[in-house]
């Protein structure tokens, strides 16, 4: 075999394993891989137990969107601490675009609620899934639970965010 044949066969294959590097780091991006596990294991009585575990992918959307609603509600649930407002600020300023941010605050100041959340109350759970991506965005739909009850009302909200930046663009709630 040719030296000439043999440079382009290891050029080929290292276009290869880089083409196939490059997918298997823009997957999870798109498909946004779970955030939230349980795992059993076996407590000193021989009873298997859940016990909760979390991971993340900082490259996923809806993992970053998970995350930001996460430290967000987190936050409001403790609003009696004063840092707080600054906390509130600051996860506005780094998860969201300029333009996602005038909106949430038109939103507020129109209807005396939080831009984020859609209400005036804070949601006991909340649950982030992936639901599509096209033309450099993917779209989650945020599910907020707001008490433990049986029938405890559930809304949703659209987040769509940029695939580049990762920032959230836009979130609206799903009537």
């Amino acid at each position: 075999m040719s030296t000439r044949v043999r440079s382009r066969l290891c050029l080929v294959a290292a276009s290869a394993l880089a083409g196939a590097l490059c997918l298997g780091a823009v997957t999870p991006a798109l498909a946004g891989t779970g955030a939230t596990h349980s795992t059993h294991t076996t407590n000193g009585a021989g009873r298997t137990a859940s016990v909760p575990t979390a991971q993340g992918d900082p490259r996923a959307v809806t993992q970053r969107v998970a995350d930001f609603y996460g430290a967000y509600i987190d936050t409001v649930w403790d609003g009696e601490d004063p840092a707080a407002g600054a906390s509130l600020k600051a996860l506005k300023d780094f998860y969201l675009s300029a333009d996602a941010r005038r909106k949430v605050a038109a939103y507020e100041a129109r209807e005396h609620a939080d831009g984020i959340l859609f209400a005036q109350n804070v949601p006991v759970k909340w649950k982030v899934a992936y639901t599509g991506s096209g033309a450099g965005h993917a779209t989650c739909r945020v599910t907020l639970v707001w008490s433990d009850r049986r029938d405890a009302q559930v809304t949703r909200i659209d987040v769509r965010s940029d695939l580049k930046t990762r920032k959230i663009t836009d979130l609206r709630p799903v009537r």
